[in-house]
């Protein structure tokens, strides 16, 4: 994307930044929208998001305009929203809750591995075919996908569920619920920290403090991202197994202590090893709160709690990096790291008493704690 906007409108650094923002902004929109129109409308959501990215993607290479091609791409948010708030309610929905940790660790490697593969699929489309052929290529994707899911959607919207709920003040309800707000925020940060820090600034501090070229740069980096594809099935795993905090709570500990002693830094192989444990904590704890946020709340409402999780997450995705990177040129280039740790450290320091409270709860109505 740099590449062909550089290229085709002779972008510079400010407009190439402006497409994750208007990407994210479009998600925002239409997370908690998609929630409540999969009670009326089912999964065939699905198939209308792929089909609407395809479309942008196509509308994409066409157009010469960049305010245009802006446009485009936060309608293709709005798209990507559509079909990830269903398939991840679908997700949440389909296995017993003790195995839900395990589903959503699936369908987030899914999306790991998937990026992976396809950074390294454009970049060789780009440069053995032709500028617009990633494009061309993600909507015939798109379109693969659209036809799979089709059958299936189908299937699902012609068995009216028995547990939709029309309830207007759905989401009031859902957020009343014990956790879910601590569990969006929780959302919200990691993706703050993981986008803010580790895929704006991270590189930055290798450059500059740490003396890395760009070939180092990149091995590092790439280290984060397997680790986290690494652990994500161990995370959602021992969530199902041990219980969802017990899981949350040191693995948001251990990830705060490796921001702040990464900031400290500088030799190749310390930060490598540091980059891998960062991605493996940051994938051990991602599909916890989703997971929990699911249990806590009823079937009729998992669609809109899935709504508000994604809406945290984007919210994170677009605050982030402003806020990580104002922090960045004010103070210095470690003050992000310090302040993500403290951040996690607070949340851990949350969620300890959320847990204590429902266990508490539990005990006075005759659960088990």
């Amino acid at each position: 994307m740099p590449l062909y906007l550089q290229r085709t409108f002779s972008a510079n650094y400010r407009m190439v930044t402006l497409i994750p923002v208007v990407f994210g902004a479009g998600k925002w929109i239409a997370n908690l929208p998609t929630g409540y129109l999969l009670d009326s409308l089912g999964r065939p959501l699905m198939v209308a998001g792929l089909t609407l990215i395809a479309l942008i993607d196509v509308l994409s290479v066409m157009t010469s305009r960049f305010d245009v091609f802006l446009g485009l791409r936060a309608l293709g948010g709005l798209g990507w929203a559509t079909f990830a708030t269903v398939a991840t309610t679908a997700t949440v929905s389909g296995p017993e809750p003790q195995r839900r940790g395990r589903a959503i660790s699936l369908l987030l490697m899914s999306e790991t591995l998937g990026l992976l593969l396809g950074s390294a699929a454009g970049g060789w489309l780009y440069q053995g075919i032709g500028v617009a052929s990633p494009f061309l290529f993600e909507a015939a994707c798109m379109v693969v996908a659209a036809l799979t899911v089709l059958h299936w959607a189908s299937l699902a919207a012609a068995t009216p569920s028995r547990q939709r709920s029309q309830d207007r003040r759905a989401l009031s309800t859902v957020l009343r619920t014990p956790g879910v707000i601590l569990m969006g925020v929780t959302t919200a940060l990691l993706t703050a920290i993981q986008v803010g820090v580790l895929v704006f600034l991270f590189p930055l501090y290798l450059l500059t403090h740490a003396g890395l070229g760009p070939k180092a740069v990149g091995t590092v980096v790439s280290l984060s991202v397997l680790g986290r594809l690494m652990a994500l099935w161990l995370g959602g795993t021992l969530s199902d197994r041990w219980g969802r905090m017990p899981v949350l709570i040191p693995g948001l500990l251990v990830y705060a202590l490796l921001l702040a002693g990464t900031s400290r830094l500088t030799g190749p192989i310390l930060l490598g090893v540091c980059s891998l444990a960062i991605g493996a904590t940051a994938g051990f704890v991602a599909a916890v709160p989703t997971a929990l946020t699911s249990d806590q709340v009823a079937p009729p409402l998992q669609g809109i709690a899935i709504g508000w999780i994604r809406t945290m997450s984007d919210s994170g995705q677009i605050v982030g990096p402003l806020v990580m990177g104002a922090l960045a040129d004010a103070v210095d280039l470690s003050a992000p790291f310090l302040m993500g740790a403290a951040l996690l450290t607070g949340t851990a320091w949350e969620c300890r008493r959320q847990a204590r409270a429902t266990a508490a709860a539990n005990a006075e109505g005759g659960g088990d704690p």
